[in-house]
């Protein structure tokens, strides 16, 4: 019976290695690994980790894509699009989340401008940039005044009036990026780049060879095998094309889009993330199809595929788990719905009305939820970190620590005041929680008393190592003596017998 209750009395951490439990969350979808953070201070140490968050935004088989939209005020709605097509109805579709700002009077409106990582890039006026994530709640805000100040264009804010405007990620230096090209009132082109991990604004003019080609208003660029791309507007020619900002090298490259397309017949081309791939799309006059142009392999350009979707203004936004394309479109009777296209069978369903207000031609990010943290929220949690280190705090009263444990844990005594005025033995379980361990009962005569720790040796004092030696010597020398006396007896015999 004893057996049974100490069994059920162990938690999963004592039953299961670290390690296993890992493989384990790295499995959950991410909008469930906040819940799971409640279970202990162990799984809520792990999956705030900054590493473990780097591994689930890359192994996790059950990536969350959700498509975004800005409600009035300060609201942002997510659509779930994988819970879109399922049959079941518990499963969460739209969520509504507040933007976490703390202001005294937020602006009218904030305008969705990209995704990157599972961060959202914002825009809010006056003159300013929020990067947040909306799952953690952490988020950072960019002013971008200095470049109004200098703009040619009155009235400059981003998105328009720019030249380009992107959102990115640098792998080598684990730092976000915002980047943005505009012309001053002398008509030089400006490239600059704001770097969350220094929270400051680089000057990148060396990297403009020549001036880029205006792209549409809308299109922030997208973030692929750390570069972030564009397409411009109008485009009037396919070779070279598409142009490439490298986040490391911070250099500017192009690669060529699909020889076949007519450009007279393209319509408002942009970029997508399908699978990994870099897409092209266009609405085509001729057809009034959506033309889809898939690189499979990045800048192979033998690669392009195309997919024609048989619908108005179709935006495709990702790839289901059975490789269909999913976005939004028209519907036969003009309303905006969401779509799921079968490669294989070239087959177009229709399936959801709700929450497709956008208008024609606007943003279309797709965003992945992570636990990916910001450069800065992992400096302060360090600091945290250090400041625990430095002093930490037991929740006990009269609590006097004596040693530390194998495991690293605090063990220490509490004194009790009843009739008679005892202590009990405690161990502290540093990454956790108090846990009595009572050893057994004594009187404390003096509470005051010191309270000496005493680890038990075999190690001699240095006065009785010296009688030792003393000892040892007079042994030696009597022992000596007696060898001398010996060796002189044996020969008074030899001279006798000699004689």
């Amino acid at each position: 019976m004893e057996k049974k209750m100490n069994h059920k009395s162990k938690s999963i951490q004592d039953i299961l290695p670290l390690d296993l439990i890992q493989r384990i969350l790295l499995r959950v979808p991410v909008r469930h690994l906040a819940r799971l953070k409640c279970v202990s201070k162990r799984w809520y140490s792990l999956i705030s980790d900054p590493h473990f968050a780097e591994l689930h935004f890359h192994r996790s088989p059950a990536a969350t894509n959700a498509s975004v939209f800005m409600g009035g005020g300060s609201l942002a709605y997510f659509v779930y699009l994988d819970s879109l097509f399922t049959d079941n109805n518990d499963a969460l579709q739209v969520k509504k989340v507040s933007l976490p700002f703390k202001m005294k009077k937020l602006p009218s409106d904030f305008e969705l401008l990209g995704s990157c990582r599972g961060f959202v890039l914002l825009h809010g006026d006056p003159h300013f940039l929020v990067v947040w994530n909306p799952l953690t709640g952490s988020g950072k805000r960019i002013s971008y005044s200095h470049i109004v100040s200098r703009c040619k264009h009155k009235g400059f804010r981003l998105p328009s009036k720019f030249h380009l405007y992107g959102f990115g990620y640098d792998a080598f230096q684990d730092d976000y990026l915002v980047v943005v090209a505009w012309q001053d009132k002398d008509d030089h082109y400006h490239f600059d780049c704001f770097s969350l991990r220094t929270n400051s604004w680089i000057n990148l003019d060396a990297a403009l060879s020549k001036p880029l080609d205006v792209c549409h208003r809308n299109s922030c660029g997208l973030f692929l095998n750390g570069a972030i791309h564009w397409v411009p507007y109008p485009l009037t020619a396919y070779r070279d094309a598409i142009i490439i900002f490298d986040t490391k090298e911070r250099t500017f490259s192009r690669i060529s889009g699909p020889e076949q397309p007519v450009v007279s017949a393209c319509t408002f081309p942009t970029l997508a993330l399908l699978g990994g791939c870099l897409a092209l799309y266009y609405h085509n006059n001729d057809s009034c199809n959506t033309h889809i142009w898939v690189m499979k392999e990045y800048k192979v350009l033998s690669s392009w595929t195309l997919y024609q979707i048989p619908c108005k203004d179709f935006r495709p936004l990702c790839l289901s788990s059975n490789m269909d394309i999913i976005g939004r479109g028209y519907t036969l009777y003009g309303t905006i719905g969401y779509f799921i296209y079968n490669v294989r069978e070239d087959l177009l369903k229709h399936f959801n009305d709700h929450y497709c207000w956008l208008p024609l031609r606007a943003t279309d990010p797709l965003y992945t939820e992570s636990l990916l943290p910001l450069p800065g929220d992992i400096k302060e949690k360090d600091k945290k970190k250090k400041m625990k280190k430095s002093a930490m705090e037991i929740p006990c009263l009269f609590f006097r620590p004596l040693c530390l444990s194998n495991n690293g844990d605090i063990i220490g005594e509490q004194f009790l005041s009843d009739k008679v005025q005892k202590k009990k033995f405690l161990i502290y379980n540093v990454g956790g929680e108090l846990l009595p361990r009572v050893k057994y009962l004594c009187s404390a005569h003096n509470i005051s008393a010191t309270d000496t720790m005493y680890t038990e040796s075999l190690l001699p004092l240095p006065r009785d190592i010296k009688d030792k030696d003393n000892k040892n010597m007079m042994k030696n020398r009597k022992r000596k003596e007696n060898g001398h006396e010996v060796h002189h007896e044996c020969f008074e015999q030899l001279d006798v017998a000699k004689d």
